[in-house]
């Protein structure tokens, strides 16, 4: 029997008797995280916004979304552990998932977050060797792509999250911290998290060198692009994949390939 203790993202000690052998993920992109780090057996619950990989919606069980979730499914599934995230779900869901079993809670905000939940997950899960080689492969793509941007002068930029109301990405998340490292200085990092704002004011930081629609969780569309162009004559506005801004875990390796794109376009 292996006895371990491990400390989440927000610093709730969790001891465990042996390895989380059933796993519910309310998170997408940490669904992702685990198929890819060789965890797709131990899965039996995910959200149905877990789209990565395609086909994991037809053979795992589909407990809700990631702010609602149907407790007597969950309970069901007889899990040992459920993985939550600070930004995707809700505390009250988690206080719930409490009473049911272990919930181990990640909070990312910077790519340093990010390797150390991959590190976490692989001591969580028994999987340190796998995990290793991400974090490896990863510290090698971020080494690669600063050597790539290094050149490139810092940009103006808007990340539009949401419309009706027009919502941002300001500081304090994943998206933020991908605009910084792809030098764009985010003109909204001023204001926490995702604030609203009026397109009318949009320029009062000066002109934006780029405006970027992300595809979730609003799907911005080629008439989103016109309608900004009202608002934004100066700017060039570009529909970009959220999931690519937005996604921690395993993603932020195609991310990277998509940013080298991204600005060979720009």
């Amino acid at each position: 029997m292996k006895h371990y203790s491990l400390v989440d993202d927000l610093g709730t000690l969790h001891t465990f008797n042996e390895v989380p052998q059933r796993i519910i993920s309310l998170v997408p992109s940490q669904t992702e995280l685990l198929v890819d780090l060789g965890l797709e057996s131990k899965i039996v619950g995910i959200t149905k916004f877990c789209i990565h990989p395609k086909d994991l919606k037809t053979k795992k069980a589909i407990v809700g979304g990631t702010k609602k979730v149907d407790y007597n499914k969950i309970k069901a599934l007889n899990p040992d552990i459920i993985i939550c995230n600070k930004e995707e779900n809700t505390l009250e869901i988690v206080e719930n998932l409490r009473l049911i079993c272990t919930v181990w809670i990640t909070d990312i905000v910077t790519i340093e977050d990010n390797l150390k939940m991959i590190s976490d997950f692989g001591n969580l899960f028994d999987c340190i060797e796998k995990a290793n080689e991400w974090n490896a492969n990863l510290t090698f793509a971020l080494s690669d792509f600063k050597q790539f941007i290094e050149s490139k002068p810092i940009q103006k930029a808007a990340y539009f999250i949401w419309k009706n109301p027009y919502m941002v990405a300001g500081s304090g998340n994943f998206i933020n911290e991908l605009l910084q490292f792809n030098r764009f200085e985010n003109v909204f990092a001023n204001q926490s998290r995702y604030p609203e704002i009026e397109l009318q004011k949009i320029n009062e930081n000066g002109n934006l060198d780029f405006v970027f629609l992300s595809s979730e969780p609003y799907p911005f569309k080629d008439k989103d692009v016109l309608e900004m162009t009202n608002f934004c004559k100066q700017s060039k506005i570009i529909l970009v994949d959220g999931e690519m801004f937005s996604w921690h875990g395993s993603r932020l390796l195609k991310a990277l390939r998509y940013f080298k794109e991204l600005h060979q376009k720009l």
